[in-house]
Parts: C-alpha cells; sequence; structure tokens
C-alpha cells in the first residue's frame, strides 16, 4: 500500500499520528467545501461544515476501517454533519447573493447540467434550491463531486439501485422545476 494513500494516512491518524491529517485535509477541504456549498449555498456554513468533518475525524478515528475508500468515509461523517446541522438550526440559511455556478461541472452531456447562459445559471440555481434534500444531494454526489452510484450507496447507506432511482427522479423532477419557472417567465 502507497504510504501516501488515503486509506494510509488515515490508518496512521488512527493510530495517533495526528499531524498525518494535514495532508488528508490538504486533500479534501476544497472538494468537502464544494460539496457543503453546493447543498448550502451558503459560505460561511460550508466552511464551518468542512471543519466539523476534521474535528469528527479525530474524535472517530478509532471507527475507520480501510476495508472501504477513505473518500466514502469521509463524505459519510460530511453527510451526517450536514444531516446533525439541520436537526439542530432547520433548513434556513442566509444564501449568499453572488453563489457561482461558474466553476460546476457536470459529468453528463445533459445540457441540464452545463448551462451556458447567465440566466440559465441563475435557473439551475432556483431549481436545485427547490429538490427535496436527499434528491439534491444525490445529485451533487452524482454530477458535481464525481462519485459512482456504489461510492454515493456507501456514503447515503443505501443500495445502488436507489441511488440510481434517486437520480432518475431527481433529474426529472428538476427539469420539470425547470420547465415551470421558464413558463412563468420568471427568467427571460
Amino acid at each position: 500500500m502507497d504510504s501516501n494513500s488515503d486509506n494510509t494516512l488515515m490508518l496512521k491518524v488512527k493510530s495517533g499520528k495526528l499531524d498525518k491529517l494535514g495532508l488528508l485535509f490538504e486533500r479534501y477541504n476544497r472538494k468537502l467545501f464544494s460539496y457543503f456549498y453546493r447543498l448550502t449555498y451558503c459560505r460561511d456554513l460550508s466552511e464551518d461544515l468542512v471543519q466539523g468533518v476534521f474535528e469528527r475525524i479525530i474524535k472517530y478515528r478509532h471507527t475507520y476501517e480501510s476495508t472501504d475508500a477513505f473518500s466514502t468515509w469521509i463524505y459519510r461523517i460530511a453527510r451526517n454533519l450536514h444531516i446533525d446541522h439541520y436537526r439542530r438550526n432547520g433548513r434556513e440559511y442566509q444564501l449568499d447573493e453572488n453563489f457561482d455556478f461558474d466553476n460546476i461541472k457536470a459529468e453528463t452531456d445533459d445540457d441540464l447540467f452545463e448551462p451556458n447562459k447567465d440566466h440559465e445559471l441563475e435557473l439551475l440555481k432556483m431549481a436545485m434550491t427547490k429538490l427535496d434534500p436527499v434528491k439534491k444531494e444525490t445529485l451533487v454526489l452524482s454530477r458535481f463531486e464525481g462519485f459512482k452510484y456504489k461510492e454515493i450507496a456507501g456514503i447515503m447507506d443505501c443500495s445502488e439501485s436507489a441511488v440510481k432511482v434517486r437520480i432518475f427522479r431527481a433529474i426529472n423532477e428538476l427539469k420539470q422545476i425547470i420547465t415551470e419557472l421558464r413558463s412563468a417567465n420568471d427568467y427571460e
């Protein structure tokens, strides 16, 4: 096993070498920030949640098993932290007014995820906010974070077929929301 692989580093953290967590932080802090930001559209909250993930890694390092990919384990922690945050604080946040979809790259040929006009970006942003949180998270993990269905199943603690169904339903719902928003002439 590579001495600098995520799994090896986490095993060192688990054994008490907490200085190795710095390398994992460097590798994952931007990815986790992106994940949280796409779920919340709030920069400050996203930064706080990233810090919370690494606090939980320290706290729960004894539970890490190298049988799963480290990325699955860390995103499971991130997901649980996000859920816990909502249980405590509700689903209301102060959205960043300048939410930036420019850096969001999709892993699909579907134009739905690669809007090419400013008003289309705003339309996608609004439509994503209207999705059920589980559907939204599944789309973020799949289309924006690049996880495979099997990995998403591990993160969300469900079956791979459930992930496929969620993505199918989320895309259909997102298309419907966008159609409704366009027909309401909100973005002309």
